[in-house]
């Protein structure tokens, strides 16, 4: 660790600080000022060739008589649209958090809640603070400036001499930066993003996401699965999450796909939750409606994180990227077509108005070139019609475990009414198996029905509601059945009768078409018999 001391720059500095160079160079401050004003009324009245020349020997004599280097780190490095946050600068103000709270006497706080430092302290802006390694000095301060839009923006910067130019830049830094990403590490606190609309980036502070704390307590232990599915998934994060040199190895780029499908109440959301607080990731929630088109997409991909989630929930119904590849020939096909795209317009006017995202430009960002950018994350696609998808989107490489949650089991179920009741065993047990083996019940009625509605409800009550909820809902399925049942029936039957009807008119129809050939053969033959014997006559009278 570094050793703090009294906040002291070379701007500052006091005497016996550094002995004789310190008073020399508190002496020479005038002259140098001189110099510099006498040098800025020269250079109007010379040539620029000379006034050049003059310029390059006063820098020189400056850096003569300031023998010190400075080194800034910005918070966000690039321009425009391409602007991102500077991974240095995150790591050096961790690493400063740990080392400023002795000495500087201004400060920024931050509450950091399940971290092992819940108080973080930052330097405040325009404050100063010393650190020392391997017996040398270096200064560290944090400022701020403004650009164009009147927007602040902040950087730190290392002050140092220039004689240890070497270790500082071979060996500090990097010391800053290892220790500033293990602080972080430690104190790491999950966060749940989701993306700003286009119409919200603006100048340089143009964010593509914004984000709360991510606090959602969903865990694999209280997740209502079956224990040996669930252990599968688990061993399948833990060997992603350990990976890396495997992922390179084999030429692929770190990141790995999930298909989290089932009908509505079984669980995908609080999958998702449990994989990152098992992962200790953060979650991305994108939302492809706010997104304009694929360019803003994939400027979305390269501002996430590694060690991320990047979630589409309901992915079938985010935009209408199903049947995109279907192909349609002749008349019918291609009016049929025109007919379906008349009602999806229709039916979604502000969807196609607002985003252009398309199959393809979702395909690339999955597992495209882009997807290369960073590593290490981990895209979900949740969806309750599977079959709705496009065969592409969620092919092996791009969803690469498909993960089936489906109604509640027996199993599940002992997890519910551990975490709700907190009984793992219990006489109506095996009524409840027998009953859910019988009934689809998800896990979301389950839990509804395991939850105390009063102080006065117990384990006994909780259960027999369980009991009676999926009684009613065997019930009604069997109504639903014999309703769907008796539909079908009737559909069959009327098709039956339609088929009937259809042949019994192919018949007639059949039967006429047969009648008019047979009288017109007969016509046919009734000219010919009446022409010969016209014939036999003629002949007759001829001889």
């Amino acid at each position: 660790m570094a050793k703090t001391s009294s906040i002291i720059s070379p701007k500052r500095l006091q005497k016996g600080t550094l002995g004789k160079i310190d008073r020399l160079l508190g002496r020479l401050a005038p002259m140098m000022t001189i110099i510099m004003f006498v040098s800025t009324m020269f250079g109007q009245f010379l040539l620029p060739s000379f006034r050049a020349l003059i310029r390059q020997y006063t820098r020189n004599l400056i850096r003569f008589l300031y023998p010190y280097i400075e080194i800034k780190f910005h918070e966000f490095i690039g321009e425009g649209f391409n602007l991102k946050r500077n991974e240095a600068f995150a790591a050096i103000q961790t690493y400063l958090s740990v080392n400023s709270t002795r000495r500087a006497k201004r400060l920024t706080a931050e509450v950091v809640k399940s971290s092992q430092d819940p108080l973080m302290l930052d330097l405040d802006d325009s404050e100063e603070i010393t650190d020392e390694f391997k017996g040398v000095k270096l200064w560290w301060a944090a400022n701020k400036m403004a650009n164009n839009q009147k927007i602040d923006r902040r950087f730190y910067t290392l002050t140092f001499h220039k004689r240890y130019r070497d270790l500082v830049t071979a060996s500090y830094i990097q010391r800053v930066m290892e220790e500033g990403r293990a602080i972080a590490t430690r104190n790491r606190q999950l966060k749940l993003f989701t993306n700003n609309s286009s119409s919200g980036w603006f100048a340089y502070r143009m964010k593509g996401w914004s984000h709360v704390v991510f606090e959602h307590p969903a865990t694999f232990e209280t997740l209502a699965m079956e224990p040996s599915k669930k252990e599968e998934i688990m061993n399948d994060l833990v060997k992603f999450k350990k990976g890396k040199e495997y992922y390179a190895k084999i030429g692929k780029a770190w990141k790995r796909g999930y298909l989290l499908y089932g009908p509505p109440g079984t669980g995908k959301s609080s999958m998702i939750a449990a994989m990152a607080n098992f992962l200790n990731y953060d979650v991305y929630d994108l939302e492809l409606t706010s997104v304009k088109d694929n360019t803003e997409l994939r400027k979305l991909l390269i501002e996430t994180t590694g060690k991320s989630i990047i979630v589409i929930e309901d992915i079938d119904c985010s935009l209408d990227l199903t049947g995109q590849r279907t192909k349609t020939t002749g008349k019918v096909g291609d009016e049929k077509a025109k007919q379906d795209t008349s009602i999806n317009k229709k039916d979604k006017p502000e969807e196609n108005k607002s985003s252009h995202v398309t199959l393809s430009g979702l395909l690339n960002f999955i597992d495209g070139l882009w997807s290369a950018c960073g590593g290490e994350r981990i895209i979900v696609f949740t969806t309750n019609f599977v079959d709705k998808l496009d065969p592409a989107l969620i092919r092996r490489g791009r969803m690469d475990k498909h993960i089936e949650l489906s109604y509640c089991c027996y199993e599940a179920f002992k997890v519910l009414a551990k975490n709700y009741l907190g009984v793992e065993s219990h006489e109506l047990f095996p009524e409840i198996e027998k009953l859910l083996g019988e009934t689809n019940m998800t896990p979301a009625d389950v839990a509804e029905n395991l939850m105390p509605k009063s102080t006065d409800e117990g384990v006994e009550t909780c259960l027999n509601n369980l009991i009676q909820a999926i009684k009613v809902a065997k019930e009604e399925a069997k109504k639903k059945a014999e309703k769907e049942a008796k539909r079908k029936e009737e559909k069959e039957a009327k098709k039956k009768a339609k088929e009937e009807a259809e042949m019994k008119a192919e018949k007639e129809e059949s039967q006429l078409e047969a009648e008019k050939k047979q009288e017109e053969v007969d016509q046919k033959e009734m000219k010919s018999n009446g022409k010969s014997a016209e014939d036999t006559k003629d002949d007759g009278l001829i001889h």
